[in-house]
């Protein structure tokens, strides 16, 4: 059984074990249990009903939280010729072709948090597809990392995108701001997380698709949300 730190302990006394919080309270709630001395992240899991052994019945996409994820990401991208350009405008801190997928390969490099490719630069990317499968690095068109608008895409990364995807469980994790944030903008990003994934509902899951929903911080107790707090 995992043994929890003094702060943890502490922290956890101020959640009511049982007991379904509003997405207002959860969210002020998360800020004062939150146990690290840095500014820490703001996490939320959801459960789904859904049978992840299902390939008809898995989520995958991303979303732009209103208020970003405080923290800004750095993203290279497979283009070339004018797609390549744009993404350079567009704020990109790598911008190549294969220059960059023998750089991952041969050095091991992986100064970066996420990939976005054109179209026409997956088979390049595909050559290194088992270094970043297992990194959850791969680009893919669910979540917007594939695409011949790759500038609009490393806009979306730098304003706060992320991605998310049921794991085996049929659980859904993604970041929704840091502590640091006001009440306002973490409840306003919680809000928007969970209508987005609640909109992903696949056709063959029928009657309740989500279970239940939890928000934490960095290393804090885990706060239980009321999904009839939210408009879904």
């Amino acid at each position: 059984m995992k043994k929890h730190g003094k702060k943890y302990v502490e922290a956890s006394k101020n959640v009511e074990t049982g007991k379904l919080y509003t997405a207002a309270e959860a969210v002020k709630l998360v800020k004062e249990t939150s146990t690290t001395k840095f500014d820490g992240t703001v996490e939320l899991a959801i459960r789904l009903n859904i049978d992840a052994k299902k390939s008809d019945q898995g989520i995958r996409g991303s979303l732009v939280l209103p208020n970003g994820t405080g923290k800004t990401k750095k993203v290279l991208v497979f283009a070339k010729g004018e797609a390549a350009e744009k993404a350079k405008a567009a704020g990109a801190d790598y911008v190549g072709e294969k220059e960059y997928a023998e750089k991952i390969k041969n050095e091991n490099w992986f100064d970066f948090d996420v990939i976005v490719a054109s179209p026409d630069m997956m088979p390049e990317v595909g050559k290194i597809g088992m270094i970043l499968g297992p990194r959850g690095l791969m680009p893919n068109p669910k979540t917007g990392t594939v695409t011949p608008n790759v500038d609009e895409a490393v806009k979306n990364i730098k304003s706060g995108m992320v991605a998310y995807k049921n794991d085996a469980n049929g659980n859904v994790h993604t970041i929704i701001g840091k502590v640091s944030f006001t009440e306002d903008k973490l409840l306003e990003n919680l809000n928007y997380a969970v209508a987005t994934i609640n909109k992903a509902k696949p056709a063959s899951v029928k009657g309740v698709f989500i279970n239940n929903i939890t928000v934490t911080s960095t290393m804090g107790p885990g706060i239980k949300v009321d999904k009839n707090s939210f408009d879904i």
